[in-house]
């Protein structure tokens, strides 16, 4: 399979906003993966099958998923945007705040399946590994914003690794919902993002 590729999105003519027949037709699409993908896995999420679905013509479909883990990137990439919150600029509060959008994440039905697969298929699939990459950038770029803008208001030390951090704010929840199959509750995440504000004062 090719690398998944960014859908476009067809505008009528330079500088007018999206056609909304193409809209449509990308909601469409995303819903049938969607369903496709709660109902049977990832397998079931082909152009075929999304194509019958959603009543989106195989060749659109192509046009803008070249690959059909295109539309399984996509799906998740539209929850994950949802989950993310505008930094504030008081440190708990946005890290309470981001890792429960993960919490929701790892519990809606659609995300849970989607990075299962992600993960399942990447160590044998290279655009599955592509896609987890990408997957893992998105989901903590607003975790990074938030660490680096409290790093230079002095909240953490200067050099706190970034990688290190995510892990020990994420890592918990992702133990816990998708390999041990508990609950993640907003209590739980108060109180991994408390032991790592403790753990990371400046001293």
């Amino acid at each position: 399979m090719s690398a998944p590729t960014e859908p476009s999105r067809t505008s009528d003519a330079p500088g007018r906003g999206p056609d909304p027949r193409a809209e449509r037709s990308r909601a469409a699409a995303l819903a049938a993966a969607r369903d496709l993908l709660i109902e049977q896995g990832w397998s079931a999420v082909t152009h075929v099958a999304v194509a019958a679905r959603s009543g989106v013509g195989r060749t659109t479909l192509y046009r803008h998923w070249p690959d059909a883990s295109g539309l399984v990137r996509d799906v998740i990439a539209e929850r994950i945007s949802t989950a993310h919150t505008p930094p504030t600029g008081v440190l708990r509060e946005d890290l309470v705040r981001e890792l429960d959008g993960l919490r929701r994440l790892l519990h809606d039905p659609v995300s849970d399946r989607g990075l299962r697969a992600v993960i399942e298929r990447a160590g044998v699939d290279p655009v599955f590994a592509q896609l987890k990459e990408a997957l893992y950038r998105e989901g903590s770029r607003v975790f990074r914003a938030v660490l680096d803008a409290a790093k230079a208001r002095g909240e953490l030390a200067a050099d706190l690794d970034a990688d290190l951090a995510v892990d020990q704010l994420a890592g918990p929840l992702m133990y816990r919902r998708l390999l041990a199959g508990r609950a993640v509750t907003a209590e739980y995440v108060e109180r991994v993002v408390d032991d790592f504000l403790a753990a990371h004062a400046p001293v």
